[in-house]
């Protein structure tokens, strides 16, 4: 399981236990606690899930699938390691937003909930921002400014004072938000407290990025028209039928090749 944010592998243990099948744990480091505090509390509350689920912090060796996820460097140790079992293998991938210029005060503050929940560390996190050319990045700085006590986290404000330093010693131009920095950028994957902005003069533009980069995309926040977007503030409350990486997850679990 990953562990960029707490629980990170609900939903895949969930998928499991639901689909008949027993879920084999190999909880991250970074979120052993609440995996096994979920898994007890399912032992003790609800007897028949006692053997369909359990935690294995050694070697995997005995199972028949495997769902794993990590970052583009670990995906071909996956490929390899489990180049013998059906799997379900998930790279790195960030979401962005679209905006029109047109959003509310209400939108804006709901884009920060996407983008600093969990300090910007889950796939469904905005890291990059797509805006008209005329809009006025000080309405995100006013918007965002909710979010201000994550300055108060000494590892996030790490971050933030290490990259504003490299950014002024490298003379680069950038908005500093107090916490947080805009970056004008065309990467769509910044480094914790940075968040990348990108203008556009036509939004069919976006749209074609958005199908040309959808394996480095997870979901798109925004109130215009765009194919397969969610409304600002949502990106963070999936329903259980939106799969990581649009890969249904109960089909492979239910299914053999």
């Amino acid at each position: 399981m990953a562990g960029n944010f707490p629980l990170a592998g609900f939903h895949d243990l969930i998928s499991v236990i639901i689909s008949g099948n027993i879920a084999v744990v190999k909880p991250s480091n970074d979120d052993k606690i609440l995996i096994n505090f979920f898994i007890n509390y399912l032992h003790n509350n609800f007897s028949e899930t006692k053997n369909k689920a359990y935690i294995n912090d050694g070697k995997l060796i005995d199972f028949d699938k495997v769902i794993a996820t990590g970052s583009n460097n670990t995906f071909k140790y996956f490929e390899y390691y489990f180049r013998e079992k059906e799997s379900l293998l998930r790279k790195n991938r960030t979401s962005i937003a679209v905006l029109s210029g047109k959003e509310t005060d209400d939108e804006l503050s709901k884009l920060s909930d996407d983008i600093f929940i969990y300090f910007g560390l889950g796939c469904r996190n905005v890291s990059k921002i797509f805006i008209p050319v005329s809009f006025d990045l000080s309405l995100l700085t006013k918007s965002f400014a909710k979010y201000k006590d994550l300055i108060n986290h000494h590892r996030y404000s790490n971050n933030y004072n290490y990259q504003k330093t490299i950014k002024i010693m490298n003379n680069e131009a950038f908005v500093d938000g107090g916490f947080f920095i805009l970056s004008e950028s065309k990467l769509y994957a910044p480094p914790i407290s940075v968040i990348y902005f990108d203008y556009y003069q036509n939004i069919d533009d976006v749209e074609n990025l958005i199908k040309t980069n959808s394996h480095r995309i997870q979901c798109v926040v925004s109130r215009a028209n765009i194919c397969n977007s969610i409304n600002l503030g949502e990106s963070q409350n999936p329903n259980l039928n939106q799969y990581a990486d649009d890969i249904d997850t109960l089909n492979f679990l239910l299914t053999s090749s």
